[in-house]
């Protein structure tokens, strides 16, 4: 049965157990192939390449970007992922091997992003192509890195491991990212080796274009369409669970087990990514279903997400939601009874590049949710010209999702466990196929409003 994988960073820098619960576990000699692992950078190092993804704390892009020397951050890099590869002898790394692989990978990055810094320096050029291009050359090293030692250490246990390199630092060709793919793989044998594959994919149409951090579940896509897997399988270093062990305790809450695309779309809606959704469609168009795994506990199946699974039994499925959003109201007396008030306002938001994942009316006003990250003040400056009082709130949304929840008494449950815990719905609301349930309540009561509505669902 031909699988393609995904492990992210957090799991591949505890690289003894991605080989313990992954690779070897419960596998005899002839089970260990037909696996292809689409494989991210070591934990942090692609912040340390483009910049923090939580911080923002800028890297060696950054210093690029502004035309600062970015060749110290460089030679700092290199010091770092030799310090990984040091940390890796006991699994087997060669080390040296490693360590010349990586130099004369990020010595080629170098010469490239020398280039892309003379011609930004020139003032002839449009910058946000050139610095697309940089991106993509950055990014490309920390999986190249992570791909490299992991292929070294597993042939080095006796392993056949095939390292399938996308990045394309050796390789000038104009291909799309799905003829390299499939140029990569059409003479391997799957039945023979495991393929250990880097997370990033050099293309014409650039994967950082679209996706930008995104791009490693994006090449784990295509590469599944390319190949037609029996499954799709993502390793996390935690289960897909009811709600955020965390904040619920681990007593309260439990993997979900099965649950349909629709509902993946739904998390990732609100930050809970299961897969990027530019990455899950075209597995579900295609019939291939997807697996989500903790990479810790091997011996549970995780949850299987399909195309048309419907929960036998009513129930909500997830409770989860995100305290980084902000919502936009406009109101006009003018509204009531005139067409196009929503079209106007709508017609702003593609302007400015802004999406939105909420949104209520009523006879005067229009209310919208945006996340954060993506508030524009050019934007509100514009309504504000166009209607008559335009607010803005930050605001947490709290979700009940689940793919066969429609049932009496759901919103009158949900809104006596606000009223007992003393939390004001500021908005809610939900579309006619009720997949997705969605409250807005003030920040200081996110927590509050969970472990509220997990109780109350239990």
């Amino acid at each position: 049965m031909l699988t393609v994988e995904k492990i992210g960073g957090t799991s591949m820098t505890a690289l003894q157990d991605v080989i313990d619960n992954i690779i070897v576990f419960n596998r005899k000699d002839e089970q260990l192939y037909n696996r292809i692992f689409v494989v991210s950078a070591f934990s942090g190092v692609t912040n340390l390449l483009l910049e923090d993804k939580k911080t923002g704390k800028p890297g060696v892009y950054h210093k690029l970007a502004n035309f600062q020397n970015f060749h110290q951050p460089l030679k700092t890099l290199v010091t770092r992922l030799k310090e990984i590869n040091k940390s890796y002898a006991g699994l087997g790394l060669n080390v040296p091997v490693a360590d010349q692989y990586i130099e004369n990978h990020i010595k080629k990055a170098a010469g490239y992003l020398d280039n892309l810094s003379n011609i930004l320096a020139s003032g002839y050029v449009n910058k946000d192509g050139i610095l697309l291009a940089a991106r993509e050359i950055l990014a490309s090293i920390g999986e190249s890195h992570s791909a490299y030692n992991f292929t070294n250490i597993l042939q080095n246990m006796g392993i056949n491991a095939t390292l399938v390199d996308l990045s394309g630092f050796d390789d000038h060709h104009s291909y799309t990212i799905d003829q390299r793919i499939k140029k990569s793989v059409k003479d391997i044998d799957f039945e023979k080796t495991i393929c250990i594959v880097t997370g990033y994919a050099k293309g014409t149409e650039g994967i950082m274009r679209e996706f930008d951090r995104g791009y490693s579940e994006v090449t784990f896509s295509k590469i599944a369409v390319a190949v037609k897997p029996e499954e799709a399988i993502i390793h996390k270093e935690y289960h897909l669970c009811t709600a955020d062990p965390v904040l619920v305790g681990i007593d309260n809450c439990s993997p979900i087990g099965f649950t349909n695309y629709d509902v993946a779309d739904q998390l990732a809606d609100i930050g809970m990514e299961a897969i990027h959704p530019k990455a899950s469609k075209p597995l579900e168009i295609n019939g291939i279903n997807l697996r989500i795994k903790n990479t810790f506990e091997p011996e549970h199946p995780g949850t299987l997400i399909t195309q048309d699974y419907i929960s036998p039994h009513k129930r909500v499925e997830v409770i989860s939601g995100t305290k980084k959003v902000m919502m936009i109201d406009v109101y006009d007396p003018l509204m009531v009874g005139n067409v196009g008030s929503d079209l106007q306002i709508m017609q702003l938001f593609y302007k400015h590049g802004v999406s939105y994942s909420f949104k209520a009316t009523s006879a005067n006003s229009i209310s919208i949710v945006i996340w954060e990250k993506d508030f524009s003040k050019k934007l509100i400056q514009e309504l504000e010209d166009e209607f008559e009082k335009v607010t803005v709130e930050h605001m947490a949304m709290v979700c009940l999702i689940g793919s066969n929840m429609d049932q009496p008494g759901l919103l009158a449950k949900s809104a006596h466990a606000f009223a007992e815990n003393g939390i004001n719905i500021k908005s809610c609301g939900f579309a006619l196929r009720k997949v997705n349930i969605q409250f807005l309540v003030a920040r200081d009561d996110f927590d509050k409003a969970i472990l509220a509505l997990n109780k109350a669902m239990a």
